[in-house]
């Protein structure tokens, strides 16, 4: 299935769910249709659409540059808008030095890609184009504005069961209904249904990544680029010495291109794709990992589950299958 397929499986699922434990709870506690709590969970959803452009970039911490300030970044990410046929975005760097990049925005008219000051250190033009790349096809799938948007649901369906077992919720059902733990029961389901809502957008956001990934190839960069520009990601913050750096980003990993916090536990993993031990994946190595039964952890495997970003073996495996 294509991204947009998916997505829209994802989407349904997880609507599904709100609406389902909105209609118990509407049906539980006696207290009419559950109208109003589908009107106030959209309202949440739409804040959250409203203001996340604007928490994403004073979290980042982000400035706005111009043409005569960052001439070479700009004609980057207007050549690869172009070759999207999408408007050109707004550019900005980061004031952070985790090395990375992310887009964020509404729609594909009001796209924002960003690189953080850390990566315009570390990569070179071609590896930096890839990632722009992988960034533009973020901004072209439209998939940052629903995950923005999903990510929305798992905080509902906790402040549901967070109300529901420790509020004012639970003591009107059992008034309505002459006793009995309604409320508990259905905050406890709802805490089980938090729980699988949330990696269900973590799965989203791990197969957005792999298409972001082709994005970039078919936008015109070479897959050893971008996988490339991966490894340094992942090398370069592994080695940060102050992590306090590492959880300043935390909360905004899920724009990266990479997940800073993984990075040790993949690049142990990727020294099998590296070797010659030079620090770049070139054709030959892409070629015969495309080859390659990888070795994965146990552990990396469970632990792919509860994150944002799909494996990094894994996906470098992925971009060799577009090698030529």
């Amino acid at each position: 299935m294509g991204l947009q397929t998916r997505m829209f499986l994802l989407v349904a699922v997880m609507f599904a769910v709100l609406y389902g434990v909105i209609t118990i709870i509407g049906s539980a506690m006696g207290i009419g249709g559950a109208l109003a709590y589908i009107i106030l969970a959209f309202g949440f959803m739409l804040l959250q659409y409203l203001v996340s452009p604007a928490i994403v970039g004073w979290t980042m911490r982000v400035k706005w540059v111009t043409e005569a300030e960052e001439p070479e970044l700009h004609r980057m990410v207007a050549e690869l808008a172009q070759e999207a046929h999408l408007p050109k975005p707004r550019v900005g760097i980061s004031q952070i030095n985790v090395p990375n990049a992310f887009a964020y925005g509404r729609t594909q008219k009001d796209g924002r890609i960003c690189v953080t000051q850390g990566i315009l250190k570390l990569l070179n033009k071609n590896e930096l184009r890839a990632v722009l790349g992988h960034e533009m096809s973020h901004i072209k799938h439209r998939d940052m504005v629903i995950i923005t948007l999903l990510s929305a649901i798992p905080m509902i369906l906790y402040w549901v069961a967070i109300t529901m077992l420790y509020g004012g919720f639970a003591s009107a059902g059992s008034r309505r209904k002459g006793g009995g733990n309604y409320g508990a029961l259905i905050g406890i389901g709802a805490l089980i249904f938090y729980f699988i809502t949330n990696l269900l957008v973590l799965y989203g956001s791990r197969i957005r990544e792999y298409y972001a990934d082709k994005g970039s190839v078919e936008l015109g960069n070479q897959p050893n680029q971008m996988a490339t520009a991966l490894y340094k990601l992942a090398n370069s913050s592994a080695n940060i010495r102050d992590k306090n750096e590492l959880k300043k980003v935390e909360g905004a990993k899920a724009f990266f291109v990479s997940d800073p916090m993984q990075s040790m536990n993949e690049l142990r993993e990727l020294s099998q794709i590296d070797r010659n031990k030079d620090g770049v994946i070139d054709q030959y190595e892409l070629l015969t990992l495309r080859q390659m039964d990888v070795k994965l952890s146990f552990w990396s495997k469970v632990g792919e589950i509860f994150t944002t970003h799909p494996n990094m073996v894994k996906r470098i495996k992925q971009l060799a299958s577009y090698t030529a």
